[in-house]
């Protein structure tokens, strides 16, 4: 029986596995392979595929599963915490961009009903690529990642509105004021539905699945969660794509979403890949090959004015110039829902054959170009603030000037904290309880805001930048903290840094194990990667599990902070323990008498009365390398002896501080 999906399945995979592969060897975004592999295979390359239809339905599949990830990674309190961005920046950023390019397509000659539907199709970006590309990268919980993804937000919701008013643009509707109050009542029943479904349905529906042990129904349950809301969505009028990323945050209110993403990522992988090659397969090569210097300068003015545009939006929410760069040129390129967009444009006659294909090349050139874009946009921004500061201007794009003030102290001998998230916020509560003199650097304009009405003493800056270091005066500081999350953003601090200060005491906070020997290399006199304190936590846990005594783990831990994370590279020796075994029915730990001098020492076990004052049993002692099992009243504890002790918790670490 012949089946002609599967036979273009089997060539789409093949052809795509060929240049993924090439490409990888070069170096190259596997992104970029999937979208050459639809220009050669599609009906304008080598026309290898009939079924185009079928695998653009596949594509949207990925379009829902990606966002589905994105939302189940973000929780709604993250969400809620960019609502400024998604809607002033959003509406900012598409806007602006459909004005302008209106206003320029109207100059060349067209009504100002075509002009206006062009400006809408170009002020969309790819949420696809671009958030495929961060993800990669794990760049989408950093500052410009954050902002990337709120106005891509706002742009898969402002899409369904510009489809409402399409027709009233081309004159073909009157109706248009019913059809937006219809999709306002419709977006709040989302919005309640979502909230509900997250914090009483959808948690206690999961742990039921959970409960059953059951591989097969937990997958099924999450596909269906994730279609069943995209599917409810798309019938009232929003887009699949954000209906996915709704199942996706509903999801991420539970304590199973980790699980949950970890059995979508290999069918995401595999159907986004259907997307990019279907967006490859659009491009009609002979009209890109006729037309090369018109697209092309075309793309580069798109580029421009896509990226300035966005730039401006990100500003005018008071970041600090290095985000606004990097925001904005991570959505400098055409989106694939302005594809959607165009049937609709091209069906009341907006849209002409030719504009279509001109339009068609730019938004596929510009995608493609994406990834590289935003690979090399690090350098792109420090390049633009270099040169602007040798010229004499400073790009600082703060519209607030009472939020980046400091009051006129003589800050001496201070501690410096830069950024005011959770690491940031429990440091300066640590300093504040210790009347440790302190300022803080923070680049969120609402968190400066709302804590320098509280009293904090923070301003608001990027600390890649002179003038925010010396307005802290940090040559006088004694001691820095860096406490975000983006790493290259931390490297140029630290540079920046020592270029003011050699002697500073500084310790910086990153990610990952593998980021400490740079880090160090650039200046930092002390790394804490959050992956390795989890480890950390992890083998106390289980070294206490196994009885090894706390002071040894106390020692090893410090041993391992102390040889800056380099103990485990090497082979781990641990003390000698007895471990009895079979004790499951109560809480017993292992407990070293170090004092030379505290009231349990040189007294019978009987005279001590440790369970009826203290809560707790001793099961066993050893002494140097003699186990004593069988314990007698007058046993008399000694210095350096080990006790395996039973009892409660609390009263075993109570009883732990008092040995101490």
């Amino acid at each position: 029986m012949h089946i002609p999906l599967l036979q273009d399945i089997l060539i789409l995979l093949g052809f795509s596995a060929i240049i993924v592969f090439v490409l990888q060897k070069l170096k190259l975004p596997s992104i970029i392979g999937f979208l050459l592999t639809g220009i050669v295979i599609g009906p304008y390359g080598l026309s290898l595929i009939n079924a185009v239809e079928e695998v653009e339905v596949l594509s949207e599949i990925g379009v829902i599963l990606l966002l589905f990830v994105i939302g189940m990674e973000l929780s709604i309190k993250q969400l809620a915490s960019i609502k400024k961005t998604i809607f002033i920046g959003g509406f900012l950023q598409v806007g602006i961009t459909a004005i302008v390019t209106g206003i320029i397509y109207h100059l060349l000659g067209y009504s100002w009903s075509e002009s206006v539907f062009v400006g809408f199709l170009f002020s969309l970006s790819s949420t696809a690529i671009v958030l495929k590309t961060l993800q990669d990268r794990k760049e989408i919980l950093t500052p410009h990642g954050r902002n990337a993804l709120a106005i891509l937000i706002f742009q898969d919701i402002i899409i369904v509105p510009m489809m409402l008013i399409t027709p009233l643009i081309a004159g073909e509707s009157t109706n248009i004021g019913m059809s937006i109050l219809s999709l306002v009542i419709k977006s709040i029943i989302v919005i309640v539905i979502t909230l509900i479904s997250a914090r009483y349905i959808v948690p206690k529906l999961m742990h039921a699945v959970a409960k059953t042990n059951s591989k097969e129904l937990f997958l099924l349950v999450t596909f269906t969660l994730c279609f069943a809301i995209a599917f409810f969505t798309s019938e009232i009028g929003l887009s699949l794509a954000l209906g996915a990323f709704i199942a996706g945050l509903i999801i991420s209110e539970s304590e199973y979403s980790h699980q949950a993403t970890s059995i979508i990522l290999p069918f995401r992988e595999l159907f986004t890949s259907f997307f990019f090659v279907s967006v490859g397969m659009l491009l009609d090569l002979s009209f890109f090959i006729d037309n090369i210097p018109i697209i092309m300068f075309f793309v580069l003015l798109v580029f421009i004015i896509k990226s300035v545009i966005a730039c401006l939006a990100i500003a005018a929410l008071q970041y600090p110039t290095r985000t606004v760069l990097l925001t904005g040129l991570s959505l400098f390129q055409v989106g694939e829902f302005a594809f959607i967009l165009s049937k609709v444009g091209i069906e009341y006659n907006l849209l002409s054959a030719q504009t279509n294909q001109y339009f068609l090349s730019v938004s596929i050139v510009s995608m493609i170009l994406t990834p590289f874009v935003i690979i090399f946009s690090e350098s792109i921004a420090n390049n633009f603030i270099g040169v602007s500061k040798k010229i004499g201007f400073s790009p600082t794009l703060v519209l607030d000037k009472n939020i980046s003030k400091i009051e006129d102290t003589n800050l001496e001998n201070h501690l410096v904290i830069i950024g005011y998230g959770v690491n940031g916020s429990n440091l300066a509560k640590a300093a504040a309880a210790s009347n440790i003199p302190f300022i803080v650097i923070e680049m969120n304009a609402e968190t400066v805001r709302q804590q320098k009405a509280k009293g904090l003493p923070i301003i608001f800056g990027d600390a890649t930048q002179d003038h925010i270091l010396e307005a802290v005066h940090l040559s006088d500081a004694r001691a820095a903290v860096i406490a975000i999350s983006d790493n290259n953003a931390t490297k140029a601090i630290i540079k920046n840094i020592r270029h003011h200060s050699e002697s500073l005491y500084l310790v910086v906070r990153t990610r990952y194990v593998k980021e400490t020997s740079e880090l160090i290399a650039l200046g930092a006199d002390e790394v804490i990667p959050e992956e390795f304190e989890t480890s950390v936590q992890i083998f106390t846990h289980v070294l206490q599990n196994f009885l090894v005594p706390e002071d040894d783990i106390d020692q090893l831990v410090d041993k391992v902070r102390a040889d800056n994370y380099q103990l485990f590279k090497g082979e781990l020796k641990l003390p000698k323990t007895y471990r009895p075994k079979n004790i499951t029915d109560f809480n017993i730990t292992c407990l070293r008498l170090n004092s030379d001098s505290n009231v349990f020492l040189g007294k019978p076990l009987n005279e001590l009365n440790l369970r009826a004052d203290h809560g707790i049993n001793i099961l066993s002692i050893k002494r140097k390398d003699e186990i004593l099992d069988s314990i007698q009243p007058e046993e008399v504890l000694k210095q350096g002896d080990i006790i395996y002790v039973q009892g409660n918790q609390n009263k075993i670490e109570q009883f732990h501080k008092m040995i101490k």
